[in-house]
């Protein structure tokens, strides 16, 4: 161990008496408590804020999708099979492409009746997103009887119908367009599946039915609403959706979810704004009470200063003393954060304490996501800052006169 760190240690310690054993003082303990509390402070809203993005989009892409295409008009579209055809051709940019069908419809169970949105979906890639929020039963679409099918509904909706597994809804379709002079379609359905996503936007209408079944009840023929495009990496999907409105042309467009979800997004982009203002304020609040821990060392240690520049220690050795403490409580106190970050962020993700209101949130609880960068980057600003902020007190108890210093200790 070197000479300047055995002094740190020292210093940053004291005895009761010659037969006790050392401990930490209590204002250095203040300051290793300060640090950490910032620290920690920090990884917990990083943590949470990334939870809240992932979540969001997860649940928007399994109810939509990466790319979302449809036509200028809102017209149906016909001999959809050569569209996707000509998507997975000319754009290596797709994963996969599936058509959809999605129009305004009315539930009956009983007496009571609510308005939903029908989605027919077609394959297992447009499926998929709801197969992960299946609460009870089995993602099955399929016709059971003719002109009776299979579908999936949300549980609120099922609550609010009154309605659960295996029972028979009533759906009112409209046909094509909305007309008050075409009477709307009757058609009947099974409750196969029960699904849950936290979102009550979703959960509240999502009527989900096979794209056969949908065509029948809005009257489609052999054409459907849009397409839905999976993409293969997530972060190029703008310049996908240029390239798919470059191959298909008028009449259609293609909007990413980032366009379909521009607010949900938004408010994610701007909670993330402040982060680097508060992370700065808070370590430095920190930093700061390292300058004033050192400073109370400095006045205290001024006699053992004094001592071991008449030894001969020089004023840099006595400098990298208290930088030495600086680093030792900005390491402490940032490892202590950390474990206290993690640890609450385990308890949460593991546990769910903390719940959120559906309706506001679209989740259920405080989301957690756990990112490497977030502890380094949280843990390299405070280390960085406290270090700094011990060069003040160093500097001061280097310029120490030892014989006033001795005399005055």
């Amino acid at each position: 161990m070197s000479f300047t760190m055995l002094v740190a240690r020292r210093f940053l310690q004291f005895r009761r008496s010659a037969n006790t054993q050392s401990f930490i003082s209590f204002v250095t303990l203040i300051s290793i408590i300060g640090v950490a509390l910032g620290v920690a402070s920090l990884i917990i809203a990083l943590t949470i804020l990334g939870g809240f993005e992932k979540e969001l989009k997860e649940k928007v892409v399994g109810f939509t999708t990466h790319i979302q295409i449809t036509t200028y008009t809102n017209q149906p579209v016909r001999y959809y099979q050569n569209v996707e055809k000509k998507l997975r051709d000319e754009v290596p940019e797709i994963r996969s492409v599936s058509a959809y069908i999605a129009k305004e419809g009315m539930v009956n169970f009983g007496d009571a009746t609510e308005g939903i949105i029908v989605k027919g979906i077609e394959s297992s890639d447009s499926a998929a997103g709801i197969g992960k929020y299946l609460t009870a039963g089995a993602l099955d679409l399929s016709m059971i009887d003719e002109g009776l099918y299979g579908c999936v509904v949300g549980r609120k909706l099922l609550t609010t119908l009154g309605a659960s597994l295996h029972d028979t809804l009533l759906v009112f379709g409209l046909q094509g367009h909305i007309q008050t002079s075409i009477a709307p379609s009757v058609m009947a359905f099974v409750v196969n599946g029960i699904y849950e996503s936290g979102m009550s936007e979703y959960d509240d209408i999502y009527f989900f039915v096979g794209i056969p079944a949908a065509q029948q009840l809005v009257n489609y023929e052999n054409a459907v609403t849009g397409f839905e495009v999976m993409v293969r990496d997530v972060d190029q999907v703008q310049p996908a959706a240029d390239r798919i409105i470059e191959v298909l042309g008028y009449p259609f467009t293609a909007r990413t979810l980032y366009q379909l979800y521009r607010n949900l997004f938004t408010w994610i982009e701007l909670q993330k704004e402040p982060i680097p203002i508060i992370l700065g304020l808070i370590i430095a609040v920190a930093a700061v009470n390292i300058i004033g821990t050192l400073l109370m060392l400095v006045l205290e240690k001024r006699k053992q200063i004094g001592v071991l520049r008449s030894l001969g220690a020089s004023a840099s050795s006595i400098r990298r003393i208290f930088v030495m403490n600086g680093v030792i409580i900005a390491f402490v106190g940032t490892l202590l954060g950390n474990a206290a970050g993690f640890l609450v962020c385990w308890i949460q993700q593991q546990y769910q304490i903390i719940s959120l209101p559906s309706t506001i949130y679209f989740m259920k609880t405080v989301p957690i996501h756990f990112r490497a960068e977030h502890f380094l980057i949280v843990s390299s600003v405070s280390i960085v800052l406290c270090i700094l902020a011990s060069y003040i007190p160093a500097r001061l108890a280097s310029r120490m006169d030892p014989i006033k210093a001795i005399r005055l200790g």
